[in-house]
């Protein structure tokens, strides 16, 4: 014990204590930095390299409206920190953004950047405070998902706003939900995972990854579906077909009218 002891005193052993500490660190931080590399490589998010190319595009296009670090600026563009790489590949992939003009909604345009190009966005945005990541192509793979289930979640939760085949519709306050005919299967989970404009955010503990592949192929198999008969009106639900009926209606009243009007002209001659 007394050698011990006298070791303990001597400065050498401060110093080495010192150093194995900062080596523990240092291997702990290497540890959970790989972990978060090895994460973002598994959705397409790889490497610095990437993040650079992403923060030099964010310059050109995004920071105007959206400040310098992602912050969001007044009555321009919200704040993108914690947004998550799924958002942006969302908004990228479908036209939004970079947005053409500043208005408060943005509908699908042609896509400004290639693959290649979002996947940095979204690198670097995600770099800034973290979020939703891009799904895997496993996650929005609607192959052998229970359509019956995803047709009752979609109208328990979608179809109010996106009609009962994804058409689409006007909601309050000038907004719209668009239609998805044209939504890839990860564009949909994006949308559900984040909640784009005026769209709730569906997170897996609301609707799980699961149940959102149920979603997914109920929309997709929608898409193939022949209609039963008849004019399909868009397609969007009795709200066209009222209206249809309604004019059709109030026309054959205004020619009974004339014709009556007529008649009765000609027997008064």
């Amino acid at each position: 014990m007394k050698a011990i002891t006298a070791r303990r005193r001597r400065p050498a052993a401060g110093y080495a204590v010192v150093l194995f500490g900062l080596l523990l660190a240092g291997l702990s931080y290497a540890a959970v930095t790989g972990m978060g590399a090895a994460d973002a490589a598994s959705h397409g998010i790889t490497g610095q390299p990437l993040v650079a190319q992403g923060r030099t595009l964010f310059n050109q296009s995004c920071a105007n409206c959206h400040g310098l670090f992602g912050q969001g600026t007044p009555n321009q563009g919200p704040s993108l920190i914690g947004v998550g790489a799924a958002a942006v590949d969302f908004q990228v992939s479908t036209g939004r953004m970079p947005a053409k003009e500043p208005v408060a909604e943005q509908g699908r345009k042609p896509v400004s950047y290639t693959p290649q190009q979002i996947r940095a966005l979204a690198a670097y945005i995600e770099s800034l405070g973290g979020g939703p990541a891009i799904p895997s192509a496993a996650q929005v793979n609607p192959k052998g998902a229970n359509t019956g289930l995803g047709q009752q979640l979609f109208v328990a939760s979608c179809s109010q706003c996106h009609n009962f085949v994804g058409a689409g519709g006007a909601l309050t306050y000038g907004k719209y939900a668009p239609p998805l005919t044209s939504s890839t299967p990860r564009q949909i989970f994006e949308a559900m995972l984040t909640g784009p404009e005026a769209m709730p955010v569906f997170n897996n503990t609301t609707i799980t990854p699961q149940q959102k592949r149920d979603i997914i192929a109920y929309i997709t198999q929608t898409r193939a579906e022949p209609n039963p008969g008849g004019f399909s009106l868009g397609r969007v639900g009795p709200v066209t077909e009222g209206l249809v009926a309604f004019l059709g209606l109030l026309l054959f009243m205004v020619f009974a009218a004339m014709w009556i009007t007529a008649k009765h002209g000609k027997a008064h001659d």
